[in-house]
């Protein structure tokens, strides 16, 4: 087994060359992979175990390489060695032959080197060493990459190219860190218990604490932040097997696609994260009755969520500056409690989907003396939900608010009981 060490040799080869020798001087395997696709001028004096020929011919360029596509054609260039070095890593990682992943890039390095690190495994050490990923302007294309997969990025403010003192630091810190995680890889002897996923956010999280007590003792409860990016990380993992259950206490992040809200990065489909699976799925109104629309100074500047739904008018709470958030209306409420029935409608099994509503506040800010207290507003969650929702879903409402233990019983109930269905129908 080896550590993958990945980066453009004409344009890296002194960084590259220092961590793996100093991989090696841990007592590992170092497979070094050249992903150079022409744009530096370095002659390389290392030879790579997998070069960018292999890679461009696996991604489907000449086995030349990729130097006669530039510069008209860089785009495919590095779409090219992104599909040929995640071909290859994650052949290596079939072959049981990978460890972990190093790279050290640039800003096309790492649009190279992030497709093939997402599709290695949750707990496979990864780790990428770069300037260009704390650039704002590419926060949104890094953030498909980096917010849904255990990559680590270190920082390197400055370059990586040639070799100084800052340089040398960084590659040494980059190997050790890598070496470090490959030797602290191994089994604890300790018996895992089945998981089960869980969305939560700070208004919630009380509830989301009484859920766990109720169900630790037989299940791990994996907590997901409903902030956006944790959302698409649930998007990405929840599908791919491992849980028993699916606990989606906050998918606010829908409503807030709907209406324009902050955490609205999942998209459309963010209702959808268990819909070809098998396992029960219980879903509550956790953030419907919220828009994330921070900071406060957008309602100053013309702000086109602000204008259009005119948020300066309603109730707000002022979490603290970057933060803010707007009571949704009834109407509103009633658009996404719909939306969500048409989502939820599509289930094919239907009889492991249930719906557990707190008829007392969705969030701590919505309970009887919160800052966005509407009871009528909820309401129109129930009524529209009944009229929407498909008989063969089960509505189970709960006379408390979504943080207290009431609920958090009824919803642990109402997994166990789903649970135990799925089992005797096995």
């Amino acid at each position: 087994m080896a550590i993958a060490i990945v980066g453009m040799m004409d344009e890296r080869e002194q960084a590259l060359s220092l961590i793996k020798e100093r991989i090696e001087q841990h007592g590992h395997k170092a497979l070094l992979i050249d992903i150079s696709i022409g744009t530096g001028a370095i002659i390389p004096s290392l030879t790579a175990e997998i070069d960018h020929g292999e890679l461009s011919e696996l991604g489907g360029g000449p086995s030349t390489g990729l130097a006669e596509y530039l510069p008209a054609r860089r785009g495919e260039a590095i779409s090219i060695m992104a599909k040929g070095l995640r071909e290859k890593v994650m052949a290596l990682h079939g072959k049981g032959d990978l460890q972990g992943m190093i790279a050290v890039t640039g800003l096309t390095g790492a649009m190279i080197s992030l497709p093939a690190m997402k599709e290695l495994p949750f707990g496979l050490p990864k780790m990428i060493i770069s300037s260009a990923m704390a650039l704002p302007v590419h926060a949104n294309k890094y953030a498909e990459f980096v917010c849904v997969k255990d990559i680590t990025v270190m920082h390197a403010v400055v370059d990586t190219v040639g070799m100084n003192a800052l340089v040398r630091k960084l590659a040494l810190n980059g190997a050790d860190a890598i070496s470090g995680m490959v030797e602290g890889d191994v089994n604890t002897g300790l018996e895992e218990k089945p998981s089960i996923a869980v969305t939560e956010f700070g208004f919630t999280d009380q509830g989301a604490h009484y859920i766990r007590e109720l169900l630790e003792e037989e299940y791990e409860l994996v907590s997901f932040h409903a902030n956006g990016v944790g959302d698409m990380a649930a998007m990405e993992i929840i599908p791919q097997g491992g849980f028993q259950g699916f606990i989606d206490l906050v998918p606010g992040a829908f409503s807030e696609y709907l209406l324009g809200g902050n955490r609205n990065n999942s998209g459309p489909n963010r209702l959808d994260i268990a819909s070809e699976l098998s396992i029960p799925y219980i879903l509550c109104p956790g953030g419907f009755d919220i828009i994330s629309c921070g900071p406060v100074e957008r309602k100053d500047n013309g702000d086109p969520l602000w204008e259009s739904r005119k948020l300066a008018e309603r109730k707000l709470y002022i979490q603290e500056q970057p933060r803010a958030h707007a009571r949704m209306s009834a109407e509103e409420l009633e658009f996404v409690t719909s939306s969500a029935a048409e989502r939820l409608n599509r289930y094919k099994d239907k009889e492991r989907v249930k719906v557990v509503v707190p008829l007392r506040g969705f969030s701590s800010l919505s309970v009887e003396g919160g800052p966005l207290h509407d009871p009528e507003a909820d309401k129109m969650f129930a009524n529209t939900l009944k009229r929407s929702l498909d008989p063969g879903i089960e509505i189970i409402r709960i006379d408390s608010d979504i943080n207290s233990k009431e609920f958090a019983v009824a919803v642990a109930e109402t997994l166990m009981k789903t649970l135990r269905r799925k089992s005797l129908e096995c």
